[in-house]
């Protein structure tokens, strides 16, 4: 009898598992939102516990699949008592396996399931107290699990992807070598080819080339920073721009040119909009049409602020630079001396150096650690800060310092070997 209350016990917690799991990842948008807003405890777990699915995906898989292997083996056992042997005949055993697949897969998992898309709020709340606890006791199995999934995706999904993009490439080098291509054209193609791969932090303006205003200035104060600089959009911070407060969008503060000092024009900021630095721009780009935004603020693992990218900046990434009255001309600093030699601004993405000498993007990645510049590039292979003069090379790439300081590498001369260059010097 305790065999069988413990069976029903244990299909009972795979039901309220699969129903946990449902409601969990079927909330909307609306709701994370409210949860984030909220001050119940309760749905301020759910919102903490859904800022890395992953994790709780793996918690759910764990704690459901060591419910379901425990109540096999229970119903095995009790088999194994019935029988009153360990040589259970092919059919019966048979029989038995069918029922117990049919009790989890129907009363474990489709029933709470559907049961679940319509209290999903309710259910959430009820279980997420019990979930954050249970998800710290299996933490190390979820981090086991977490590792080699990446670790696979990272090996063969990742290799096949880039597999898949060079052979684009190569595609598109062979279809537009005829003279009737224009550069124009080989740039917007590269741009779509590349526009699924490129992460935010590839294309960001970085933290410290963010203009942002304090939010402590008055009316007054600000109105002349708004026409020096010309935004549509500024992001408002307080004590540095880790605290970002929210987005002035300039034409919200047209009726109110004429208040005082004491006008409260913060106010009018709207809501920041927040991303990790590694979303893809394909995804970022979904995420503006939906959410009807503009710009979003890049946070490191950290939380801190790394950078600011708009919607003009993705839009880029394919149709090319997007000038009007109050952009600079020469945000990328470079010179080209011949049809292989450049001289870049230290500061220079490596993301645009790529698609200025149209190699792809994915060239230095195994020499670059974290650095996204240039400068930064010169520092991984050289291991120090390089003083003016100095040279060294990576694959068909030849790198001078033109100029240097004891703090950063300023500019630097780049000489791109063509292919057959390269193969004849290896040869």
């Amino acid at each position: 009898m305790a065999g069988i209350f413990a069976c029903l016990l244990l299909l009972l917690l795979s039901a309220l598992t699969s129903g946990a799991e449902a409601a969990f990842f079927s909330l909307t948008e609306q709701e994370l939102e409210n949860c984030k807003n909220s001050s119940n405890p309760k749905e301020q777990s759910i919102y903490r516990l859904l800022q890395n699915p992953r994790k709780l995906l793996g918690t759910f898989l764990i704690i459901n699949n060591g419910i379901n292997v425990g109540f096999i083996t229970l119903f095995a056992f009790l088999a194994w008592q019935l029988v009153g042997s360990t040589a259970i005949p092919f059919w019966p055993m048979v029989a038995c396996l069918l029922t117990a697949t049919f009790l989890i897969v129907f009363f474990g998992e489709v029933l709470p399931k559907v049961y679940a898309q319509k209290r999903r709020f309710k259910i959430a709340r009820r279980t997420a107290t019990l979930l954050q606890a249970t998800q710290a006791a299996v933490s190390p199995l979820t981090w086991l699990l977490l590792s080699i999934s990446g670790l696979i995706e990272k090996r063969y999904m990742g290799r096949s992807y880039s597999h898949t993009i060079e052979n684009l490439h190569h595609s598109l080098d062979v279809a537009l070598t005829n003279e009737e291509s224009s550069p124009e054209e080989r740039r917007i193609l590269r741009g779509v080819v590349n526009f699924g791969s490129i992460t935010v932090k590839q294309i960001m303006r970085p933290r410290m080339d963010i203009v942002a205003f304090n939010a402590a200035k008055t009316l007054p104060e600000l109105l002349p920073e708004i026409v020096q600089w010309g935004y549509s959009r500024v992001p408002v911070y307080t004590e540095s721009t880790d605290k970002i407060e929210g987005i002035l969008y300039i034409k919200d503060l047209l009726p109110y040119l004429d208040k005082g000092a004491d006008f409260n024009w913060q106010e009018l900021l709207r809501p920041p909009f927040y991303v990790p630095e590694n979303k893809r721009i394909s995804e970022l780009f979904q995420d503006f049409k939906d959410k009807h935004v503009h710009m979003a603020i890049v946070v490191n693992e950290y939380g801190a602020t790394s950078g600011l990218l708009t919607l003009e900046d993705i839009v880029e990434e394919i149709v090319g630079e997007i000038n009007d009255e109050f952009d600079d001309d020469d945000d990328i600093i470079y010179s080209q001396l011949d049809e292989n030699t450049f001289i870049f601004d230290g500061k220079t993405s490596l993301h645009d150096f790529c698609k200025i000498a149209e190699v792809p993007f994915d060239t230095f990645n195994e020499v670059k650690g974290e650095n996204e510049t240039i400068a930064g590039l010169m520092l991984a292979l050289f291991s120090k800060i390089p003083k003016a003069g100095e040279d060294t090379a990576f694959g068909r790439f030849h790198f001078t310092i033109e100029s240097a300081d004891s703090k950063r590498v300023k500019r630097v001369k780049i000489n791109v070997a063509s292919k057959k260059e390269q193969y004849h010097k290896v040869g």
